[in-house]
């Protein structure tokens, strides 16, 4: 018989490469299911879409011609199963027959009963002789990483771990080790709602990657701070833990509501701003602002193996325009002398670097390179530009980091 877990699963694959809707929000949208559940249909969901490329390629000997769009995603999720999380054999099979029949494509059951099951006699033997970190990759990211591509592609490959950012002087919980950059991590898997002390309001989920650009702002108690883009709000509660005077700015009133949740579990205060960033000015110039930019977000596709589904080449360019103008607008609410920290979470070049250029080149900028005593925890993630750089094979042996780019600049008139 189907299950539960396989047939969100199923929902959750549909949703992603047929609506192409992100992966979290497809969650969001599931019906009510079991914390356990909703977990495991997750995991076995994230697994297909870290590894389509692979799985389409063990199971097209053993296909004719190509099934309807639902028949390939069970027959997806039958040998992620299989040959990447250690299902049972006959287990994996049944579910996936029952699943056919539960679907709507009865008529497919025998086929994906056959297909399964010599699959499952072939065993590891299929994933043998196959370069799945190119398989698994988009051709336009792979050629846009460069050399680095392989190294980033084989990081992908690999689940997240669990990293939150820590209260200042809090006992670290019991199971997570402490980060060199002050982020505290827990094992891949590890479930949020079961850490007391995050419950408690003594941490955010933030990826290590994702905590830098707040430290290299390093607001100071009292300072006027500017969170734009703000949700889902860690980056607003760092800069609160710090002493600032924070004025988070969210365009998407949901993405605010988590904003608000964050701030009122960890007993923080911010000033929040349901408006666009590129449009809404403040009554005073800010003295800091911190601008993590809306982008592609291909430094997080550990976390989000949506992403490659998601975006395409073309995406990127409107992505640059819209940076260059939040980054027009951040001037703007600026105090002169002020400084911004622009932040993407993309592995794409042309959101990062030649953002900082083309801003200075449209005057009204100076750029403020980082010290290497500024990245002294992280000395790789410093370029010779004096800009942060994060890749996903970063502390390879500690589970990896999400790719990032930070950048300083300082307002001159």
């Amino acid at each position: 018989m189907s299950d539960p877990t396989r047939s969100s699963a199923l929902a959750l694959l549909a949703a992603v490469l047929d609506r192409r809707r992100p992966l979290e929000e497809a969650l969001d949208a599931l019906p009510p299911l079991a914390p356990r559940d909703r977990a495991a249909a997750h995991r076995l969901a994230a697994a297909v879409l870290r590894r389509t490329g692979t799985l389409d390629a063990v199971l097209e000997p053993f296909l004719r011609k190509a099934p309807p769009a639902g028949v390939r995603q069970i027959l997806r999720l039958g040998a992620a199963g299989l040959l990447l999380l250690d299902t049972p054999g006959h287990a994996a099979v049944a579910t996936a027959v029952a699943l056919t029949r539960e679907a709507g494509f009865a008529p497919f059951a025998g086929l994906v009963n056959a297909v399964l099951r010599r699959l499952a006699a072939t065993g590891a033997e299929a994933l043998a002789g196959l370069d799945g970190p190119r398989l698994d990759t988009p051709g336009w990211l792979w050629t846009s990483w460069g050399a680095r591509a392989r190294a980033i592609a084989e990081a992908h490959l690999r689940p997240a771990p669990l990293d939150l950012t820590w209260r200042a002087g809090t006992a670290i919980p019991e199971g997570a080790v402490a980060l060199p950059t002050g982020s505290v991590r827990f094992p891949p898997g590890t479930r949020v709602g079961e850490i007391d002390a995050f419950a408690a309001g003594d941490g955010w989920v933030q990826d290590a990657a994702a905590a830098l650009p707040a430290l290299l702002l390093a607001a100071r108690p009292g300072e006027r701070v500017a969170d734009l883009c703000a949700a889902p709000g860690g980056k607003t509660a760092q800069l609160a833990a710090a002493g600032a005077v924070v004025t988070a700015v969210e365009r998407d009133p949901a993405r605010l509501a988590r904003l608000r949740e964050t701030l009122a579990r960890t007993r923080l205060e911010a000033e929040m701003i349901a408006a666009d960033a590129t449009a809404w000015r403040p009554a005073a110039p800010f003295d800091a602002i911190l601008l993590d930019a809306p982008c592609s977000a291909t430094g997080t596709i550990r976390r989000h193996p949506d992403v490659p589904h998601l975006k395409r080449a073309r995406d990127v360019m409107a992505l640059t325009e819209a940076q260059d103008r939040l980054l027009d607008a951040a001037r703007a609410m600026l105090r002169p002398g002020g400084r911004l920290i622009y932040a993407v979470c993309s592995l794409q070049p042309e959101e990062g670097a030649p953002r900082i250029d083309a801003a200075i080149g449209r005057g009204g900028w100076r750029e403020d390179p980082f010290a290497p005593g500024e990245l002294a925890a992280l000395p790789e993630g410093l370029t010779a530009a004096g800009q942060l750089r994060t890749f996903p094979d970063f502390w390879a042996d500690r589970g990896g980091m999400d790719g990032f780019f930070a950048a300083r600049l300082v307002r001159t008139d």
